[in-house]
Order: C-alpha cells, then structure tokens, then sequence
C-alpha cells in the first residue's frame, strides 16, 4: 500500500514539473515575442537602455521564479501567469503611446522587488491576524489623504500628486481591506461576544464606500463591496445580514444613480449608447466597433485603430487587444485571470491557518472581481467603470498593489503553523 501510495505521489511530482516545464517554455516565447514586438514597433526612437532594459525583464522574470521556486513550498504559479498577463499588456501600451510603455517597463521591474519585499516582510513577522484596528485606521489614512491633498481626474477626486509622479491611493487600500476582512473573521467569536461587535466589519467597509462616494470613485465601491458579500457568503453565520447588505446595495445603486451626474450618463451609454455616439457614448461605441473589426485572430499588432479608443491604455486595453490580437487573445486574457482565481480559492481550502485562508480567498475575489468589473464594462455587460486590468492596463499605482497582492498570495500558499491550525 504504501508503494501503491508513493508511485502515485513520485507521478504525480513529475506530471507537475512536466506542466510546470512546458509553462515556463510558453512563457519564454510569449514573453521575448512580446518584448520583440515592443522593441521594433518604435524602432527609429529605441535607445540602448531600453534594449537592455526589455532583456533585462526577460531575465528578471525568469530569475523571480527561479528564485520563488527555491525560497518557497508554496504554490509558485502566480509570477507565471502575472508575467504573460504584463507581456500581453505591455505589447498594447507600447503600441498606442511608447512613453506610456517605457514606464511601464519600469513599473513591472519595481513591482517584482515589492513582490519580493512584501513576501518577506510577510514571512518574518508573525502575527498578522492581530491587527484589526491598525488595517482599519491605515485604510482611513489613505482615504482623507486622498480627500485632502487629492485632485479630480477623469470624474472621481483619486489621485495624489508628488512631485513628478501621481498616486492613485485607492488602489492601495485594497492592500489593509484585505487584510481587514481576513483579520475579522479569524477573530469572529470574540468580536461576536461584544456589543455590536458581529457589524464591526460591515460598518467599517460601509464607511469605505461612504468614502469612496464623496471621491466619486464607484468602481473600487463596488469592487469593495463585492468582497465583503462573497466574503459573508463564505464565513458569516448570520444570513440575513448578506440579504440586508443586497437590499442596501440597490438603494445605494440608486441614490448614486440621482446623486452623480457621471453615473446617469454611464448608465445612459450603457442603455443605449447609439443615441448619443457622437458624445457621451463615443468610447463605448469605439471599444463595441474594435472589438467587433477584430475577429477571432485580430487585425494584427499595427494593422487596428485602437487610438480611436479614448484612454485605450488603461480602462479600455481590452477592446483595444481583442481588436488587434483577436477574440482568441481576449479569451485567453480571462482564462488566466480564471486560473489565477481558481489557485487563490484552492489555496483557501487547503490552508489550515484560517486568517491565511480567509486572506487567499478575499484576495483572489478581489482580482476576479476587479477583473469582471471592467471585462463586462467594456464589453457592454454592466455600466462602465474607472478600473484597471490588473497588470494589463498602464499605471504604476495598480502595478505595484497588484505584486504586493501576488505576494499575499504567494504567502499564503504556504503551509503555515500557528494558533488557528486544527
């Protein structure tokens, strides 16, 4: 029996380092294919360091999993399919605007240190379920900073400006909400023997979307918002508050819907954008005829008009590779979003240290969830909102939250001991 038990374990080693081997290979391809592709779109302006520098993230990606394997027992898949989302992303950005790409190049190398930077930090110090209120008060922070040194762009007061640089704070946040959400529920019987002690959680997040209205940033309320369901579907005993808080989400859809003038025209261009195409419907309507012109196999990288697309590089960079990579691309980019999730919740099952497992499966939400958001927005599904393709679209704030995140999970995949363990 044991033989029986351990050729099957010896099979079963070797048929994942066999996937792992053919997914490091396709990675190779598609990422040196990708970064060629970057290289010669603007090659009367290429310069010497951004050769090197496009060599250089073909060696650092390989290096970081090389690296993740050796430090870790832990799943080490996600730098995999984060690196093929970034190579389909970069080959857009750098398409539609060469500078926008170059930062973004710079952007994936700061990231992968911060992944490294936060795996570490996570692994050294222990305790992490004890700090309830500090992810709380940090996560109110962040929000009044945005609130008072913040400026409005593209309809929604979140960005900060320092210096030469601009930070999107919001996007950050969802780094303490996680761990929030995580911290809570893995000390569930003792803030249920207090006074209200059960709502703390969803009163703390109502407050969030509270914030996040008076910033008119909608899309991460309801990224946020989404979290927190799923998250008492899964390990909340009272019921009735997941209906509640359903019941309270349409209200808020509806005060929003009379309270912003933003929102009516969003909801407008998703009703019927035809009737305003030459206005308030036009990026939709450019982003339904791009990824319609694509076909299943695309126009091809150059051949599309993408920068017809206003803001192609970030909210709109899906409709702009499905027209020029094909639908065969699009699908491919919500597939791996999908194996990304699926790792997150399959690590949660299996993860004996409930706050690690509570924080893998609301932070695998959180991507599927801001993934769907714009994915259906583009597309026509839901009303559009302001978010990014998580290492898809440009922006350095979203880059680098999403490594610390993918470090989360990195983290989690490990088998942890500690108080919560059965």
């Amino acid at each position: 029996m044991t033989n029986v038990f351990q050729r099957r374990s010896q099979k079963a080693f070797k048929k994942k380092k066999e996937y792992k081997s053919t997914a490091l290979g396709l990675l190779f391809i598609f990422q040196v294919l990708a970064l060629f592709l970057v290289l010669i779109f603007d090659i009367k302006n290429i310069t010497k360091i951004e050769v090197f520098t496009c060599f250089g993230i073909i060696l650092l990606t390989f290096l970081s999993i090389k690296i993740v394997g050796k430090i870790t027992k832990g799943n080490d898949i996600f730098l995999i399919i984060v690196s093929m989302l970034y190579s389909i992303g970069i080959v857009m950005i750098y398409r539609l605007d060469p500078f926008s790409g170059r930062r973004q190049l710079i952007f994936f190398i700061v990231g992968v240190i911060f992944f490294f930077i936060t795996y570490f930090l996570l692994k050294i110090f222990n305790n992490w379920q004890n700090y309830t209120m500090f992810y709380f008060i940090v996560s109110i922070m962040l929000f009044f900073a945005t609130l008072v040194f913040g400026y409005s762009q593209g309809g929604a007061k979140n960005w900060i400006s320092l210096g030469n640089f601009s930070l999107q704070p919001s996007e950050f946040i969802k780094i303490p909400f996680v761990f929030f959400i995580a911290s809570f529920y893995s000390n569930y019987e003792k803030y249920s023997k207090k006074p209200f002690g059960r709502f703390f959680m969803t009163t703390a997040i109502y407050l969030f979307i509270g914030l996040f209205f008076l910033q008119r940033e909608l899309g991460t309320a309801i990224i946020f918002f989404g979290v927190m369901i799923l998250s008492q579907f899964v390990y909340d005993k009272d019921r009735k508050l997941i209906f509640f808080n359903i019941i309270l989400m349409v209200f808020g859809m509806i005060a929003a819907y009379f309270l912003f003038s933003h929102v009516r025209v969003r909801v407008t261009t998703w009703l019927d954008p035809w009737s305003v195409i030459n206005d308030q419907g036009y990026q939709i309507t450019q982003s339904l005829f791009a990824m319609a012109s694509g076909g299943l196999f695309g126009t091809g990288i150059g051949a599309g008009r993408p920068d017809f697309i206003p803001v192609a590089v970030s909210d709109f960079i899906f409709s702009a590779i499905v027209e020029e990579m094909g639908i065969f691309m699009g699908i491919g980019l919500i597939f791996l979003f999908l194996i990304l999730v699926y790792q997150a919740i399959k690590i949660s099952l299996m993860q004996q240290n409930r706050f690690y497992s509570i924080l893998s499966f609301c932070t695998g939400t959180l991507f599927g969830i801001q993934a769907f958001v714009i994915f259906a927005g583009v597309m026509k599904i839901i009303p559009l909102t302001g978010v990014t393709i998580p290492f898809v679209s440009y922006g350095g704030s979203s880059m680098l939250s999403g490594f610390i995140l993918l470090a989360v999970l990195q983290r989690t995949s490990e088998k942890i001991k500690g108080e919560e363990d059965e």
